[in-house]
C-alpha cells in the first residue's frame, strides 16, 4: 500500500488583508534584502561608502558654480551651497531610489520565479538603500552649516514630515517604473532620461522664486518641488514661494501618486513571475 506525500501549497494573500499580514512575516526576508544591497553597494570600490559623500559633494560644487556664481540667481541670504544642498539631498534620494527601484524585479529575477513572498519587498527594499545614501549625505549639509555658522529655526522639526513625503515619492514613481520596467524591457532606457529630465525641472540648483508667477501652478505639479522647497524651508527659514495651497497641491500629487504605484503594482503583480 503506497502513501501519498503530503503538498505544500503556496499561495499568495487572497485578500489585502492577508497579503498586507504576509509582508509583517516575511520582514526577515526585506531585512536581508536591504542589508544585502546595502553591503554590495561599494563593494569593491576603492574608496567605499565614500562615494555616497563624493557624488552630492561635487555635484553641489558644479550647482553653486554654475547658478550662484556665474548665473547669479537669488539665494535670499542664505549661502548659495547650502541652498543648493537643501535641495539637492531630497532630490538624490529621489533619484537613486528611482534608479535602483526600478531594476530591483529584474535583479532579483530568481527569487520571483522560484518561491512566493509580496513582491512588493524587493522594490521597498531597494528604497531603504537609498534612504542610507540620504542619511550618510546628510553629514555635508551638517558640515556646511558649520563652516557657515548657519544655525536652522524651529522650522527643522518639520523636517521628518518633507522626508517622509520625498520617500512616498520615491516608492510611487519607483513601484510603477518597477512593475513597467518587467512587462516592457525598454524602460531601463527610459529611467535615466526620465532622471536627468526631471532634474532640470525641479528647483535643485536654484530657490523656486526665479519661477514666474503664472507658471507657478503648473510647477507645483511636480512632486518634487513640494518636497524640495519643504526641506529648504525647514532647513533655512525661507518662506516657500509655492506655500499655501500649491504646497498642499504638491503634496496631494506626491500621495496620489504613492497610491497609484500601489495599486498598479498590486494590478501586476501576479504576472512578475511568467514574464520576468
Amino acid at each position: 500500500m503506497t502513501h501519498s506525500r503530503p503538498q505544500l501549497i503556496i499561495r499568495a494573500g487572497e485578500s489585502e488583508r492577508l497579503y498586507w499580514q504576509d509582508l509583517w512575516r516575511y520582514r526577515e526576508l526585506f531585512y536581508f534584502l536591504a542589508w544585502r544591497d546595502i553591503l554590495v553597494r561599494y563593494k569593491q570600490t576603492a574608496i567605499g561608502i565614500a562615494w555616497a559623500l563624493l557624488r552630492p559633494l561635487l555635484t553641489m560644487i558644479v550647482f553653486t558654480v554654475v547658478f550662484g556664481a556665474i548665473a547669479k540667481l537669488p539665494s535670499n541670504g542664505v549661502p548659495y551651497p547650502i541652498l543648493v544642498f537643501a535641495g539637492l539631498l531630497p532630490w538624490q534620494f529621489f533619484s537613486n531610489a528611482l534608479a535602483e527601484c526600478s531594476n530591483s524585479l529584474i535583479g532579483n529575477s530568481n527569487l520571483l520565479s522560484k518561491v512566493y513572498f509580496p513582491r512588493l519587498i524587493i522594490p521597498t527594499s531597494s528604497v531603504i538603500v537609498s534612504f542610507v545614501d540620504f542619511l550618510i549625505s546628510g553629514m555635508i549639509l551638517l558640515g556646511l552649516m558649520a563652516w557657515y555658522n548657519f544655525l536652522p529655526s524651529w522650522r527643522i522639526v518639520a523636517l521628518p514630515v518633507f522626508t517622509l513625503m520625498a520617500f512616498l515619492a520615491s516608492m510611487g514613481a519607483g513601484l510603477w517604473l518597477a512593475a513597467l520596467n518587467v512587462q516592457y524591457r525598454d524602460f531601463r532606457f527610459v529611467v535615466p532620461f526620465l532622471i536627468q529630465f526631471g532634474l532640470y525641472l525641479s528647483p535643485v540648483g536654484f530657490s523656486s522664486s526665479v519661477i514666474p508667477e503664472r507658471w507657478r501652478l503648473l510647477y507645483s505639479l511636480n512632486p518634487m518641488v513640494g518636497v524640495i522647497d519643504g526641506f529648504r524651508w525647514a532647513i533655512t527659514g525661507q518662506s516657500s514661494v509655492l506655500s499655501g495651497w500649491t504646497t498642499l497641491l504638491s503634496m496631494a500629487v506626491v500621495l496620489a501618486l504613492f497610491c497609484s504605484g500601489i495599486w498598479y503594482f498590486r494590478k501586476m503583480e501576479r504576472t512578475f513571475a511568467d514574464v520576468i
